[in-house]
């Protein structure tokens, strides 16, 4: 088993876009794709690992970009700049969201039929404004996401099975507004579940997300270690 990247730059509204494309060279043949959004501070390395990782499953990872090549944030003042941008103009976001989904696509190593996609954070809320718009993606996966509403009309049913990984202590997604996803999504018809982790507040999953300081978001290990397998079971079942 080998795992191989490479860097695919790629078109879309206000692009171009810069992502990393993970895949095992000993699989032969198309595998399911799994689309990889990335946190507040844009694509990373973290993200490509998370592709990697995805990759040494038996899938084929495409950490993405949103945000536009070469505009990458770090923690600081203005860190969340583009991603600011993004929020503002959520229609923007799903189009940038759907070209990503489009280089996935076009990868020769991925089954264009057997596409999910996983987010962290900022990311998180990308899955699932990815599911309220009706991109054509079979499910996806919500890592201490955020769960306000875009301004757009969302489609009905969502037909996109979602996991929703939810730190109970999150201070940016309390327990009211875990309980007001779990509504609309229900109105909204859409096949989906929720694992609230105790103890674990916002970014749980990055290990550096403790050093901000900030109160409710910190690295905690049991969390991000049973998501990590929530998600390999969600994937396993999807894709069956």
């Amino acid at each position: 088993m080998t795992v191989q990247r490479r860097t695919i730059v790629y078109d879309g509204p206000g692009g171009p876009f810069e992502g990393v494309f993970a895949w095992d060279d000993a699989d032969g043949g198309p595998r399911p794709g799994i689309l990889v959004i990335p946190n507040v501070l844009g694509q990373k390395e973290a993200d490509n690992r998370k592709a990697e990782d995805l990759a040494a499953l038996g899938y084929a990872a495409f950490a993405c970009d949103v945000f536009g090549q070469g505009r990458r944030a770090e923690r600081g003042e203005g860190y969340s700049r583009y991603m600011d941008e993004m929020n503002a103009d959520r229609a923007l976001l799903r189009d940038r969201l759907a070209a990503s989904l489009s280089a996935l696509r076009a990868q020769e190593d991925v089954d264009a039929a057997k596409v999910a996609a996983i987010g962290f954070c900022f990311g998180g809320k990308c899955v699932l404004d990815m599911a309220r718009a009706g991109l054509d993606v079979l499910g996806g996966v919500s890592f201490h996401g955020v769960y306000d509403r875009p301004d757009y009309a969302t489609t009905t049913p969502v037909t996109m099975k979602l996991l929703v990984c939810h730190g109970w202590d999150d201070p940016l997604a309390p327990p009211d507004a875990l309980v007001g996803l779990g509504q609309e999504l229900t109105e909204a018809g859409a096949d989906w579940q929720v694992h609230a982790y105790g103890h674990a507040g916002h970014a749980f999953t990055d290990m550096s997300a403790t050093a901000t300081g900030i109160p409710g978001i910190a690295y905690e290990p049991r969390a991000e270690r049973r998501s990590w397998q929530a998600m390999r079971d969600f994937l396993k079942e999807l894709f069956a």
